[in-house]
């Protein structure tokens, strides 16, 4: 029940109210027996007497279902507001479930985009490597090839050298033999 209702109290039966001439038993008994038309007014009456109390017996039970009717009506309205508010505060707690799991999802989101996007740069930069590396034994190769040709060179130039040196040192040894001849 809402705090400002308050039950009602049940209206009073109203009784039939007295026959309008009170007649002595006996007179009654005798008009009773004399005729039918006494005897249908006296049955008219109690037939009055027993509707007015089946309607006043009607109207109170439809009074009690209407009280109830009102208590299950105010109890279902009390459960209602109960279920809306148990539905409000479970919609909050999804709500912040959701907040919790967001900011990690968001963050991983964002990682996982920064790593495809080094992944992308990666690629080319691999294939560069791989390029520059080739580049770079077959130039280191070349390098070695005409180091050894250099060498190689060098020690043709040394043997050149003391050949000539010793050919010349020969012929100078000639030519100072010849000289000495002359003198």
């Amino acid at each position: 029940m809402e705090s400002g209702d308050q039950p009602q109290p049940l209206p009073t039966p109203t009784l039939p109210p007295p026959h309008p001439q009170a007649q002595p038993p006996r007179q009654q008994l005798s008009q009773h027996l004399s005729g039918s038309l006494s005897f249908s007014s006296h049955l008219s009456t109690e037939d009055e007497d027993m509707s007015k109390s089946a309607i006043f017996s009607y109207r109170a039970k439809e009074e009690e279902i209407e009280k109830r009717k009102k208590e299950v009506r105010e109890r279902v309205i009390s459960q209602l507001g109960r279920i809306e508010e148990e539905t409000k505060r479970l919609a909050l707690i999804r709500e912040e479930l959701e907040m919790l799991g967001d900011p990690m999802r968001k963050e991983v989101a964002v990682v996982r985009k920064k790593i495809d996007a080094v992944n992308k740069e990666l690629k080319p930069l691999g294939q560069i490597c791989q390029k520059k590396e080739r580049e770079y034994k077959e130039a280191l190769e070349t390098f070695n090839e005409k180091n050894k040709e250099k060498v190689q060179l060098i020690n043709k130039l040394m043997e050149l050298v003391s050949e000539s040196e010793r050919l010349r040192m020969k012929k100078l040894e000639e030519l100072s033999k010849n000289l000495e001849s002359v003198q």
